[in-house]
């Protein structure tokens, strides 16, 4: 794909999430995470924890490519968010994280001032409306997720952004 301009800063949404996996951390798995036997991440009842099958490639591919990755999330379940990454191995892809209770808008606020990329260099993926509509409103180009990420919803996204700021 030949974009204009690209994004200094990619960053997804995380754990209240359907962008990266297909449940809430904070409620529809039992912490602790762990590995089984065979690999697998399951929570504490043994259950399998479950990611949309394209994410691994997805990350590896845009962090292959130069891109700078973060992720954010209004959570107040930090440790199973980070257990989450660390279990998956995400954590590699991801140079920034703000996990923490609030709104989106600090969390990037806090993005902008540790890598002085503006919210216009930003494009960001998230499955709530209320935080596309926060961040569109500070000039980050952001993507309504549907059913989690995948090349798709990333071409769009870049292509988006490439139209918005070229």
């Amino acid at each position: 794909m030949n974009l204009e301009r690209k994004p200094k800063l990619i960053v997804f949404d995380l754990v209240t999430d359907y962008t990266l996996w297909p449940f809430w951390v904070d409620t529809h798995v039992s912490l602790p995470l762990r590995r089984n036997s065979i690999g697998n991440v399951v929570d504490a009842a043994g259950r399998k924890v479950p990611y949309y099958p394209e994410v691994p490639t997805v990350l590896e591919h845009l962090k292959a490519q130069g891109y700078t990755l973060a992720v954010a999330s209004r959570t107040g379940e930090i440790r199973g968010a980070n257990q989450a990454l660390q279990l998956f191995n995400w954590d590699k892809y991801f140079t920034y994280k703000e996990i923490y209770p609030g709104c989106k808008v600090n969390h990037f606020n806090q993005f902008r001032k540790i890598s002085g990329i503006q919210f216009q260099d930003m494009l960001f993926f998230d499955d709530e409306y209320r935080n596309i509509r926060d961040l569109e409103a500070q000039g980050v180009t952001s993507v309504l997720v549907d059913d989690g990420i995948s090349f798709a919803v990333v071409e769009e996204g870049l292509k988006a952004f490439s139209s918005r700021t070229s």
